[in-house]
């Protein structure tokens, strides 16, 4: 790697701000704020709004919004039914 132009790689926290659930990861990020984890070393803390901890993806609280699929919407604009 060509030197000077490439930022500065470290263990950062990431902390959840809506659930407090923090995890240790490389970023290239930087902040004013540390925090001091359990294995005794201070991090710099980056303060995230979603992360696997709250999204509704990993959560399994996802909320549908279309619950009909194609065939029930062309079904239901047309006036077809599955009554016989």
């Amino acid at each position: 790697m060509k030197k000077g132009i490439h930022p500065a790689y470290q263990q950062v926290v990431f902390q959840d701000s809506s659930t407090g659930f923090k995890f240790i990861s490389g970023s290239t990020k930087t902040s004013d704020e540390t925090i001091k984890m359990d294995d005794g070393k201070t991090y710099p803390l980056i303060r995230v709004e979603i992360s696997s901890d709250s999204h509704p993806f990993y959560t399994g609280k996802q909320k549908f919004n279309q619950v009909d699929g194609a065939v029930d919407r062309f079904n239901k604009k047309y006036g077809l039914s599955d009554k016989k």
